[in-house]
Protein backbone atom coordinates (compact mmCIF):
# COMPACT_ATOMS: atom_id res chain seq x y z
CA UNK A 1 0.00 0.00 0.00
CA UNK A 2 1.07 3.43 -0.61
CA UNK A 3 2.69 5.14 2.30
CA UNK A 4 -0.03 8.30 2.74
CA UNK A 5 1.67 11.67 2.66
CA UNK A 6 1.01 13.81 5.85
CA UNK A 7 -1.34 16.97 5.41
CA UNK A 8 -1.06 19.97 6.92
CA UNK A 9 -3.12 23.26 6.50
CA UNK A 10 -1.98 26.93 7.54
CA UNK A 11 -4.78 28.89 9.38
CA UNK A 12 -5.71 32.02 8.72
CA UNK A 13 -4.26 35.25 11.22
CA UNK A 14 -6.58 35.17 14.63
CA UNK A 15 -7.53 31.38 14.57
CA UNK A 16 -6.47 29.71 17.39
CA UNK A 17 -5.41 26.11 17.01
CA UNK A 18 -5.43 23.73 20.08
CA UNK A 19 -5.92 20.41 21.45
CA UNK A 20 -8.40 19.77 23.97
CA UNK A 21 -8.18 16.42 26.09
CA UNK A 22 -11.65 14.92 27.19
CA UNK A 23 -12.51 11.56 28.98
CA UNK A 24 -13.21 10.42 25.24
CA UNK A 25 -10.28 11.14 22.97
CA UNK A 26 -8.04 13.90 22.33
CA UNK A 27 -9.79 16.39 19.70
CA UNK A 28 -8.40 19.19 17.93
CA UNK A 29 -9.78 22.36 18.44
CA UNK A 30 -10.10 25.56 16.14
CA UNK A 31 -10.99 28.31 18.45
CA UNK A 32 -11.59 32.29 18.42
CA UNK A 33 -13.31 35.04 20.75
CA UNK A 34 -12.99 35.53 24.34
CA UNK A 35 -13.29 32.44 27.01
CA UNK A 36 -16.20 34.30 28.34
CA UNK A 37 -18.15 34.95 25.39
CA UNK A 38 -21.71 32.73 24.45
CA UNK A 39 -19.93 29.94 22.75
CA UNK A 40 -21.14 28.55 19.31
CA UNK A 41 -20.10 25.09 17.97
CA UNK A 42 -19.62 24.58 14.88
CA UNK A 43 -19.48 20.82 13.29
CA UNK A 44 -18.39 19.91 10.09
CA UNK A 45 -19.61 17.07 7.20
CA UNK A 46 -18.03 14.22 6.10
CA UNK A 47 -14.51 14.69 4.14
CA UNK A 48 -14.00 17.60 5.79
CA UNK A 49 -12.79 19.28 8.94
CA UNK A 50 -13.08 22.72 11.01
CA UNK A 51 -11.01 24.30 8.47
CA UNK A 52 -13.93 25.04 6.20
CA UNK A 53 -15.42 26.76 9.42
CA UNK A 54 -12.42 29.43 9.53
CA UNK A 55 -14.11 32.54 7.60
CA UNK A 56 -17.26 32.11 9.46
CA UNK A 57 -15.38 31.59 12.35
CA UNK A 58 -13.51 35.07 11.75
CA UNK A 59 -16.69 36.72 10.70
CA UNK A 60 -18.40 36.39 14.26
CA UNK A 61 -19.55 39.64 15.87
CA UNK A 62 -17.80 40.16 19.22
CA UNK A 63 -19.05 38.50 22.65
CA UNK A 64 -19.08 35.07 20.99
CA UNK A 65 -16.78 32.54 21.42
CA UNK A 66 -16.13 30.38 18.25
CA UNK A 67 -15.60 26.76 19.07
CA UNK A 68 -14.50 24.26 15.56
CA UNK A 69 -13.38 20.48 16.69
CA UNK A 70 -12.04 17.86 13.97
CA UNK A 71 -14.50 15.36 14.91
CA UNK A 72 -13.97 12.06 15.43
CA UNK A 73 -12.92 10.75 12.92
CA UNK A 74 -11.72 13.44 10.72
CA UNK A 75 -8.64 16.33 10.79
CA UNK A 76 -6.02 15.41 13.40
CA UNK A 77 -8.24 14.64 16.42
CA UNK A 78 -6.86 11.70 17.65
CA UNK A 79 -6.56 9.08 15.07
CA UNK A 80 -6.47 5.93 17.43
CA UNK A 81 -10.38 6.82 18.54
CA UNK A 82 -12.85 4.50 16.25
CA UNK A 83 -16.42 5.43 15.67
CA UNK A 84 -18.56 2.71 17.05
CA UNK A 85 -21.06 2.88 13.99
CA UNK A 86 -23.79 0.36 15.94
CA UNK A 87 -24.03 3.49 18.24
CA UNK A 88 -25.52 5.86 15.13
CA UNK A 89 -24.52 9.52 15.49
CA UNK A 90 -24.45 8.99 19.19
CA UNK A 91 -20.10 8.95 19.39
CA UNK A 92 -19.97 11.92 18.05
CA UNK A 93 -23.28 13.47 20.11
CA UNK A 94 -20.93 11.95 23.49
CA UNK A 95 -18.06 13.31 21.99
CA UNK A 96 -19.15 17.18 21.06
CA UNK A 97 -20.74 17.28 25.22
CA UNK A 98 -17.06 16.14 26.56
CA UNK A 99 -15.75 18.73 24.66
CA UNK A 100 -18.10 21.30 26.07
CA UNK A 101 -17.37 20.06 29.57
CA UNK A 102 -13.85 19.94 29.17
CA UNK A 103 -14.06 23.71 28.12
CA UNK A 104 -16.50 24.50 30.79
CA UNK A 105 -19.34 25.43 28.49
CA UNK A 106 -23.02 24.57 30.10
CA UNK A 107 -25.06 25.95 27.44
CA UNK A 108 -24.10 26.80 23.39
CA UNK A 109 -25.70 27.17 20.22
CA UNK A 110 -24.83 24.80 17.42
CA UNK A 111 -24.01 25.16 13.93
CA UNK A 112 -23.61 21.84 11.87
CA UNK A 113 -23.00 20.90 8.09
CA UNK A 114 -24.33 17.51 6.42
CA UNK A 115 -22.79 15.38 8.57
CA UNK A 116 -22.48 17.63 11.51
CA UNK A 117 -26.36 18.43 10.46
CA UNK A 118 -27.04 14.81 11.46
CA UNK A 119 -25.22 14.79 14.50
CA UNK A 120 -27.11 18.33 15.64
CA UNK A 121 -30.16 15.91 15.30
CA UNK A 122 -28.72 13.59 17.95
CA UNK A 123 -27.60 16.41 20.27
CA UNK A 124 -31.35 17.64 20.02
CA UNK A 125 -32.17 14.13 21.36
CA UNK A 126 -29.65 13.76 24.11
CA UNK A 127 -28.95 17.19 25.56
CA UNK A 128 -31.29 19.82 24.53
CA UNK A 129 -31.76 21.92 27.93
CA UNK A 130 -27.66 22.70 27.02
CA UNK A 131 -28.31 24.10 23.01
CA UNK A 132 -29.57 28.06 22.96
CA UNK A 133 -30.24 27.27 19.38
CA UNK A 134 -29.20 24.88 16.60
CA UNK A 135 -28.73 26.25 12.49
CA UNK A 136 -28.79 23.20 10.35
CA UNK A 137 -26.86 23.54 7.39
CA UNK A 138 -27.71 21.32 4.37
CA UNK A 139 -28.11 18.84 7.06
CA UNK A 140 -28.48 14.70 6.65
CA UNK A 141 -31.83 13.93 7.21
CA UNK A 142 -32.38 12.15 10.84
CA UNK A 143 -32.95 8.85 9.07
CA UNK A 144 -29.61 8.62 7.77
CA UNK A 145 -28.07 8.36 4.45
CA UNK A 146 -28.85 5.56 2.08
CA UNK A 147 -31.92 2.64 2.06
CA UNK A 148 -34.60 4.38 2.88
CA UNK A 149 -37.81 5.55 1.38
CA UNK A 150 -40.58 7.91 1.97
CA UNK A 151 -40.95 11.03 4.19
CA UNK A 152 -40.34 8.68 7.41
CA UNK A 153 -37.39 6.69 6.20
CA UNK A 154 -38.79 3.40 5.62
CA UNK A 155 -36.17 0.68 5.16
CA UNK A 156 -35.84 -0.78 1.31
CA UNK A 157 -34.53 -4.12 2.58
CA UNK A 158 -34.18 -5.88 5.96
CA UNK A 159 -30.74 -5.38 6.94
CA UNK A 160 -30.80 -1.53 5.32
CA UNK A 161 -28.39 -2.68 2.06
CA UNK A 162 -27.62 0.55 0.01
CA UNK A 163 -26.32 2.52 2.45
CA UNK A 164 -23.06 2.43 5.46
CA UNK A 165 -19.80 1.48 3.88
CA UNK A 166 -20.14 -0.13 0.58
CA UNK A 167 -21.23 3.13 -0.92
CA UNK A 168 -17.62 4.34 -1.06
CA UNK A 169 -16.20 3.91 -4.23
CA UNK A 170 -13.24 2.23 -4.07
CA UNK A 171 -11.17 4.47 -6.30
CA UNK A 172 -12.06 7.55 -4.25
CA UNK A 173 -10.66 5.91 -1.18
CA UNK A 174 -7.58 4.21 -2.67
CA UNK A 175 -6.56 7.87 -3.95
CA UNK A 176 -7.66 9.35 -0.64
CA UNK A 177 -4.98 7.25 1.08
CA UNK A 178 -2.34 7.94 -1.82
CA UNK A 179 -3.32 11.82 -1.13
CA UNK A 180 -4.10 12.54 -4.45
CA UNK A 181 -4.04 16.51 -5.17
CA UNK A 182 -4.42 16.06 -8.75
CA UNK A 183 -6.82 14.84 -11.34
CA UNK A 184 -5.63 11.17 -12.17
CA UNK A 185 -9.07 10.10 -12.24
CA UNK A 186 -11.78 13.15 -13.37
CA UNK A 187 -15.05 11.24 -11.43
CA UNK A 188 -13.68 9.41 -8.35
CA UNK A 189 -10.23 12.06 -7.41
CA UNK A 190 -10.78 13.34 -4.24
CA UNK A 191 -9.84 17.25 -5.76
CA UNK A 192 -12.67 16.30 -8.59
CA UNK A 193 -14.92 15.07 -5.89
CA UNK A 194 -15.12 18.34 -3.54
CA UNK A 195 -15.71 20.19 -6.52
CA UNK A 196 -18.62 18.27 -7.92
CA UNK A 197 -20.37 17.67 -4.54
CA UNK A 198 -19.36 20.12 -2.40
CA UNK A 199 -20.13 23.84 -4.31
CA UNK A 200 -22.21 24.35 -7.49
CA UNK A 201 -19.71 24.25 -10.32
CA UNK A 202 -17.92 26.27 -11.56
CA UNK A 203 -17.34 28.23 -8.20
CA UNK A 204 -14.10 27.42 -6.62
CA UNK A 205 -13.16 28.78 -3.25
CA UNK A 206 -10.19 30.80 -2.35
CA UNK A 207 -8.98 27.86 0.11
CA UNK A 208 -9.41 24.82 -2.13
CA UNK A 209 -5.85 23.96 -1.32
CA UNK A 210 -6.46 24.17 2.27
CA UNK A 211 -10.22 22.41 1.94
CA UNK A 212 -8.70 19.71 -0.03
CA UNK A 213 -5.84 19.13 2.42
CA UNK A 214 -8.47 18.27 5.05
CA UNK A 215 -10.23 16.27 3.09
CA UNK A 216 -6.98 14.12 2.59
CA UNK A 217 -6.99 14.58 6.43
CA UNK A 218 -9.37 11.81 7.03
CA UNK A 219 -8.81 8.95 9.46
CA UNK A 220 -8.40 5.80 6.46
CA UNK A 221 -9.72 1.71 7.10
CA UNK A 222 -11.75 -0.64 7.41
CA UNK A 223 -11.99 0.61 11.09
CA UNK A 224 -12.12 4.38 9.79
CA UNK A 225 -13.31 5.82 6.90
CA UNK A 226 -14.90 4.02 5.10
CA UNK A 227 -15.25 1.14 7.59
CA UNK A 228 -16.38 -2.24 6.97
CA UNK A 229 -19.36 -3.95 4.75
CA UNK A 230 -21.09 -7.02 5.12
CA UNK A 231 -22.40 -8.87 2.64
CA UNK A 232 -26.15 -8.60 2.08
CA UNK A 233 -28.51 -10.97 -0.31
CA UNK A 234 -30.58 -7.95 -1.43
CA UNK A 235 -29.12 -4.87 -3.63
CA UNK A 236 -26.80 -3.90 -4.00
CA UNK A 237 -25.49 -6.61 -2.17
CA UNK A 238 -23.77 -4.73 0.33
CA UNK A 239 -25.08 -3.78 3.82
CA UNK A 240 -23.47 -1.56 6.94
CA UNK A 241 -20.57 -2.99 8.53
CA UNK A 242 -19.91 -1.73 12.68
CA UNK A 243 -17.13 0.83 12.38
CA UNK A 244 -16.16 3.94 10.57
CA UNK A 245 -17.89 7.67 9.75
CA UNK A 246 -20.36 6.28 6.68
CA UNK A 247 -21.52 2.88 8.54
CA UNK A 248 -22.48 5.28 11.61
CA UNK A 249 -24.56 7.38 9.42
CA UNK A 250 -26.51 4.43 8.23
CA UNK A 251 -30.14 4.62 8.63
CA UNK A 252 -29.50 0.74 10.74
CA UNK A 253 -28.26 2.74 13.23
CA UNK A 254 -30.33 5.61 13.85
CA UNK A 255 -33.63 3.87 14.18
CA UNK A 256 -35.91 6.27 16.08
CA UNK A 257 -33.81 9.44 16.22
CA UNK A 258 -36.56 11.81 14.65
CA UNK A 259 -39.05 10.67 17.50
CA UNK A 260 -36.50 11.20 20.49
CA UNK A 261 -36.31 15.19 18.72
CA UNK A 262 -40.00 15.56 18.71
CA UNK A 263 -40.15 13.95 21.93
CA UNK A 264 -37.52 16.03 23.34
CA UNK A 265 -37.44 19.01 25.89
CA UNK A 266 -37.11 21.76 25.62
CA UNK A 267 -37.22 22.65 22.03
CA UNK A 268 -34.26 24.89 20.66
CA UNK A 269 -35.30 27.38 18.03
CA UNK A 270 -33.91 26.05 14.59
CA UNK A 271 -32.53 27.88 11.51
CA UNK A 272 -32.23 25.94 8.52
CA UNK A 273 -29.80 26.85 5.51
CA UNK A 274 -29.93 25.02 2.32
CA UNK A 275 -28.70 25.94 -0.73
CA UNK A 276 -30.88 25.94 -3.92
CA UNK A 277 -28.89 23.78 -6.29
CA UNK A 278 -27.48 21.05 -3.24
CA UNK A 279 -26.69 17.58 -4.93
CA UNK A 280 -26.42 15.75 -2.07
CA UNK A 281 -29.48 17.00 0.14
CA UNK A 282 -31.94 16.68 -2.53
CA UNK A 283 -34.66 14.54 -3.21
CA UNK A 284 -32.14 13.24 -6.46
CA UNK A 285 -28.93 13.01 -4.46
CA UNK A 286 -26.02 12.11 -6.68
CA UNK A 287 -24.35 9.84 -4.10
CA UNK A 288 -27.55 8.00 -3.46
CA UNK A 289 -27.44 4.29 -4.79
CA UNK A 290 -31.62 4.56 -6.26
CA UNK A 291 -30.80 7.84 -7.94
CA UNK A 292 -28.28 6.61 -9.72
CA UNK A 293 -30.08 3.47 -10.86
CA UNK A 294 -32.58 5.37 -12.04
CA UNK A 295 -30.15 7.45 -14.59
CA UNK A 296 -29.24 3.92 -15.97
CA UNK A 297 -25.34 4.22 -14.02
CA UNK A 298 -26.49 1.57 -11.88
CA UNK A 299 -27.54 -1.28 -14.71
CA UNK A 300 -28.99 -3.66 -11.90
CA UNK A 301 -30.82 -1.37 -10.29
CA UNK A 302 -34.29 -3.26 -9.47
CA UNK A 303 -36.21 -0.25 -10.25
CA UNK A 304 -38.55 2.03 -8.14
CA UNK A 305 -40.96 -0.18 -6.25
CA UNK A 306 -37.88 -2.11 -4.68
CA UNK A 307 -35.00 0.53 -4.39
CA UNK A 308 -36.40 3.98 -5.10
CA UNK A 309 -34.21 7.20 -4.88
CA UNK A 310 -34.18 8.43 -1.30
CA UNK A 311 -36.04 11.67 -1.07
CA UNK A 312 -33.74 13.74 1.44
CA UNK A 313 -34.55 16.93 0.74
CA UNK A 314 -37.91 15.93 1.54
CA UNK A 315 -37.20 14.40 4.63
CA UNK A 316 -35.50 17.04 6.23
CA UNK A 317 -38.36 19.37 5.38
CA UNK A 318 -40.84 16.77 7.10
CA UNK A 319 -38.57 16.41 9.89
CA UNK A 320 -38.77 19.93 10.60
CA UNK A 321 -42.50 20.31 9.82
CA UNK A 322 -42.44 17.83 12.47
CA UNK A 323 -40.55 19.39 14.94
CA UNK A 324 -42.64 22.69 14.64
CA UNK A 325 -45.83 20.92 15.06
CA UNK A 326 -44.01 19.67 18.45
CA UNK A 327 -44.04 23.01 19.61
CA UNK A 328 -40.37 24.09 18.13
CA UNK A 329 -39.54 27.13 15.91
CA UNK A 330 -38.35 26.76 12.74
CA UNK A 331 -36.98 29.42 10.57
CA UNK A 332 -35.75 28.58 7.00
CA UNK A 333 -33.07 30.30 4.79
CA UNK A 334 -33.29 29.66 1.09
CA UNK A 335 -29.79 29.98 -0.96
CA UNK A 336 -30.31 30.90 -4.31
CA UNK A 337 -27.25 29.31 -6.64
CA UNK A 338 -25.58 27.77 -4.05
CA UNK A 339 -24.36 24.01 -3.68
CA UNK A 340 -23.97 22.34 -0.84
CA UNK A 341 -22.06 24.26 1.22
CA UNK A 342 -23.63 27.52 1.16
CA UNK A 343 -21.62 29.08 3.90
CA UNK A 344 -18.62 28.83 1.75
CA UNK A 345 -20.15 29.48 -1.11
CA UNK A 346 -22.45 32.69 -0.24
CA UNK A 347 -21.03 33.74 3.26
CA UNK A 348 -22.57 36.78 3.32
CA UNK A 349 -26.49 36.10 3.00
CA UNK A 350 -25.77 33.44 5.44
CA UNK A 351 -23.84 34.65 8.08
CA UNK A 352 -25.89 37.52 8.25
CA UNK A 353 -29.17 34.82 8.66
CA UNK A 354 -26.73 33.37 11.28
CA UNK A 355 -25.90 35.79 13.37
CA UNK A 356 -29.72 37.16 13.65
CA UNK A 357 -30.35 33.87 14.74
CA UNK A 358 -27.92 33.89 17.42
CA UNK A 359 -28.99 37.07 18.33
CA UNK A 360 -32.33 36.02 19.02
CA UNK A 361 -31.54 32.64 20.16
CA UNK A 362 -29.18 34.36 23.06
CA UNK A 363 -31.47 37.16 23.77
CA UNK A 364 -31.95 35.90 27.08
CA UNK A 365 -28.60 36.24 28.56
CA UNK A 366 -27.61 39.09 26.29
CA UNK A 367 -27.70 41.94 28.82
CA UNK A 368 -25.32 40.11 31.16
CA UNK A 369 -22.53 39.52 28.08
Amino acid sequence: MTERVEQTITHLNGIRSQYVDTPRLRMHVLTLGREDGDAVFFLHGNASSSTIWEETLLRLPPGYRGIAPDLRGYGTTDRSAVIDATRGVRDWVDDVLALAVALRVDRFYLVGHSLGGLVCWGCLASYPQRLVGVALVAPGPPYGFGGVRGLQGEWNNPDCSGSGAGLVHPGFARLLQEGERGLPDPMFSPRAVMNRMFWKPPFRPAREEAFLSAMLQIHLGPRQYPGDAISSEYWPFAAPGSFGPINAISPKYNRGLLNHVLGSLPKPPVLWIQGTDDPIISDTSQPDLGYQGKLGYRPDWPGDAVFPPQPMLSQVTYALDQYARASGTVEYLRVQGAGHTPFVERPESVQTALVRHLEESWKPSASQR
